[in-house]
C-alpha cells in the first residue's frame, strides 16, 4: 500500500487515560502500516474549558449556560489545586508519545484555514473514535468532527469508530446529522447503537468497528516507556462517580487481601477509594497489568483489562448515568463476557464473581475477529486513495 499522510481529529487532548489510549490506539496501528499519521491539532474551549456564555439571561440558553459555568469552574479549580505532576505527565504523553505539534485550532475557521494552507493537506482524513458524535450541553454537535468543513475536499474522508455516546439520538439533532455525513467516503461507528442511528438518519449502512485500542491490540511497546509501579493491587479506575462501584472495589479487596490503588482524576467529585495514585498514561496502563483485579466504570477501564488478560469487573454506571454503559455492554456481549458486567452495589453477584475464571483463549479469539473487522475496513479505506508523495 502506498504510504499515506493522514490527519486524525479526534479527542487527543483530553486529561482522560482512555481517551489518550484510543488516540495513541488508531495513531499507532496507522504508523504500523507504514503510514505519515498525525493529529490535527483541533482543541475547542468548549469540550473541557466551557467555551462562550451566550444570551446569559435566556431561560432557553440556561441548560447550555449552566454547563458552561460548570466547566469553567472545573477548569479553575484545576488550575488552582489540581495535580500538577499529572497534567506535565499527560502535556509530555501528547507531545512525546501523540506526537502532537503545531499551534492550538479552536475553532471551524481555524480548522479551514489550517486545510487551505500547505502544511494542512493530506491524503486522508479520519474523525476517530471517542464520543465525538455525542451532542454536547454547550455546543451540540460539531461539523468539525464530521469532517463537514471547506477546504477540506482533497482528502478522502474516512470516519473510524466514532460514537454517539448512548443508545439513541434526539431527533431534534436528524437533520444536522443527515447534512454532515453526506460528503463522508467511509463511514463506521463504535457502537451497534450507532449503526441503527446512521441507518435511521440518512438510510446508510455504517460497519460496526471496534474502538482503536483493540484495533491496536498491543501495548506492549507504550508499556515499556512507563515508569515502575507496585503489582498486586487491585487497580479502582472510576470515572462520573464512586457511587456503587466502591462497594464492588472494597469487597475485590477484602476477598483478595489486596489492597486499592485509584488513579489520580480531574473531575473526582467523591472520597477517594483506596490509595489515590498519580501514574503518567502509559503508568496507567501498567497498573493495570501490574494488578492483580481491576475494578472499573469505565470503556477503556474495560478494554485494556480484557486486553492485558487481567481479572475485572466492569460495574454500571447507576441512575441517569446509565445510559453511558451502552458502549461497555456492546463490547461485552461481543466477547460473550456479559457476566464481568455487574450493576452498582450488587454484592451477591459481585461475591460468585470474584474468583470465576475466564476463558482468555475464547475471549482472545473474539478480539481477533473484532480486530480484523476493523483491519480490513481501514485497509479497504486507504486503497481507496492515491498516494500524492507527502513523504
Amino acid at each position: 500500500m502506498d504510504k499515506k499522510r493522514i490527519g486524525i481529529l479526534t479527542y487527543h487532548f483530553s486529561e482522560n487515560f482512555g481517551a489518550l489510549m484510543q488516540a495513541y490506539g488508531l495513531r499507532q496501528w496507522m504508523i504500523n502500516q507504514g503510514h505519515d499519521a498525525e493529529f490535527v491539532n483541533y482543541h475547542p474551549r468548549y469540550v473541557e474549558e466551557g467555551g462562550d456564555f451566550e444570551q446569559i439571561f435566556s431561560p432557553a440558553r440556561f441548560r447550555r449556560n449552566l454547563k458552561i459555568a460548570y466547566l469553567r469552574l472545573s477548569t479553575l479549580q484545576r488550575r488552582l489545586f489540581g495535580s500538577r505532576l499529572q497534567t506535565e505527565q499527560f502535556e509530555a504523553f501528547r507531545r512525546e508519545v501523540l506526537g502532537v505539534t503545531g499551534r492550538r485550532l479552536e475553532s471551524q475557521a481555524e480548522v479551514e484555514a489550517f486545510f487551505a494552507s500547505i502544511e494542512g493537506r493530506f491524503d486522508v482524513l479520519v474523525c476517530g473514535s471517542d464520543q465525538i458524535w455525542n451532542p454536547s450541553a454547550q455546543k451540540g454537535l460539531d461539523a468539525v468532527y464530521f469532517l463537514a468543513m471547506s477546504d477540506a475536499a482533497g482528502a478522502r474522508h474516512v470516519a473510524y469508530a466514532p460514537s454517539f455516546g448512548k443508545g439513541s439520538l434526539v431527533p431534534s439533532f436528524d437533520g444536522e446529522v443527515k447534512r454532515y455525513l453526506a460528503g463522508m467516503h467511509g463511514l463506521s461507528v463504535r457502537e451497534q447503537s450507532g449503526v441503527d442511528i446512521v441507518r435511521r438518519i440518512t438510510g446508510r449502512e455504517a460497519v460496526c468497528v471496534p474502538d482503536p485500542t483493540i484495533l491496536l491490540g498491543d501495548f506492549s511497546g507504550l508499556l515499556k516507556t512507563a515508569e515502575a509501579v507496585p503489582a498486586g493491587q487491585v487497580f479502582c479506575y472510576a470515572l462520573r462517580t464512586g457511587d456503587g462501584i466502591r462497594e464492588v472495589a472494597e469487597l475485590v479487596s477484602q476477598t483478595t487481601g489486596a489492597p486499592i490503588a485509584s488513579p489520580y482524576n480531574v473531575h473526582r467529585r467523591w472520597r477517594e477509594i483506596g490509595q489515590t495514585v498519580y501514574p503518567s498514561p502509559a503508568g496507567w496502563v501498567a497498573m493495570i497489568e501490574k494488578s492483580s483485579f481491576v475494578v472499573t466504570n469505565s470503556f477503556h477501564g474495560t478494554v485494556l483489562s480484557i486486553l492485558l488478560k487481567k481479572p475485572f469487573l466492569t460495574v454500571g454506571l447507576p441512575g441517569a448515568k446509565g445510559g453511558l454503559n451502552e458502549r461497555v455492554r456492546n463490547l461485552l456481549q461481543q466477547l460473550d463476557l456479559m457476566d464481568r458486567f455487574v450493576e452498582a452495589g450488587d454484592r451477591d453477584a459481585v461475591s460468585r464473581r470474584i474468583g470465576q475464571p475466564i476463558d482468555w483463549e475464547a475471549v482472545q479469539r473474539a478480539i481477533e475477529d473484532l480486530q480484523q473487522i476493523g483491519r480490513s475496513y481501514l485497509v479497504g479505506q486507504l486503497q481507496e486513495v492515491s498516494g500524492r508523495g507527502h513523504e
